[in-house]
């Protein structure tokens, strides 16, 4: 591994780099935060796929994509002398040493749990008045909801133990079958966000992601559908001429693989 010397060298020689491409570059120049965003969050999910596949060399140059997204922002901000990349770099440092009085200072703690409750005590001291103020509007439902759980368990609102947690599941699942019987296309879909809710806080008490195990799932099935379509093409068959139990042959099949 490279010394913290190289360190910053590599470090200065990005941020050259930005400040050449910056000044000569016609598409660098015409870049603005609001033109950058959805490249950032592009280059987010490319970072977060690479981790997925445990690609260590893509998530090394995903990791440069992302820091390149971050530079530009601070670059940016210099040039209207609203911040630069010391202040980016020096706030969140300042965050960091606030957020743990367990290494900086003389709290005590005894796990993780006390660290996080920690953390949210001290964000509401900063001037939140909610502790899901830090949960962004923006973010998928799914992931949204993983937060939302996370952020009100480090406060005490939470389950004792996983067996209420598969209970209220179970509850959940028997609402929305009254609702489809019902067929309320509005209920129904109340109900089935219920579930989902639930599920996920289920998944966070097995210590599952369940990001990661829906994305797991996507990829799974992907693969297995795609060699279905290429056992079919090799017999000289579409696969929409096909039987469901014809199918189901080079399905059990690609489960194998």
């Amino acid at each position: 591994m490279n010394s913290r010397k190289k360190q910053l060298e590599a470090f200065d020689r990005l941020l050259t780099i930005m400040d050449e491409l910056r000044a000569q570059c016609p598409w660098d120049k015409k870049q603005t935060m609001e033109t950058l965003r959805h490249l950032t969050i592009e280059e987010t999910y490319e970072l977060g796929d690479a981790i997925l596949e445990n690609d260590l060399q893509e998530v090394k140059k995903e990791l440069g994509d992302v820091l390149l997204h971050i530079i530009f922002y601070a670059k940016i901000g210099s040039e209207t002398n609203d911040f630069d990349i010391a202040d980016v770099a020096n706030e969140i440092c300042d965050k960091l040493i606030h957020r743990h009085p367990h290494i900086y200072g003389d709290v005590q703690v005894a796990n993780e749990e006390e660290v996080k409750q920690n953390w949210e005590k001290l964000k509401l001291k900063e001037g939140k008045t909610s502790v899901l103020e830090g949960v962004p509007k923006g973010l998928p439902a799914l992931v949204k909801a993983s937060r939302i759980q996370d952020k009100v368990a480090g406060v005490g609102f939470d389950w004792e133990k996983p067996e209420q947690v598969w209970e209220k599941v179970q509850e959940e699942l028997q609402e929305l079958q009254v609702e489809v019987e019902k067929k309320d296309a509005d209920a129904m879909e109340a109900e089935f966000g219920d579930v989902f809710f639930s599920m996920v806080n289920y998944a966070r008490f097995l210590k599952i992601n369940p990001e990661n195990a829906l994305e797991r799932t996507n990829k799974k099935f992907i693969g297995r559908f795609q060699y279905l379509e290429s056992k079919a093409k090799t017999f000289g068959k579409e696969l929409q001429d096909m039987t469901l139990a014809e199918m189901d042959v080079f399905w059990e099949e690609a489960k194998k693989h």
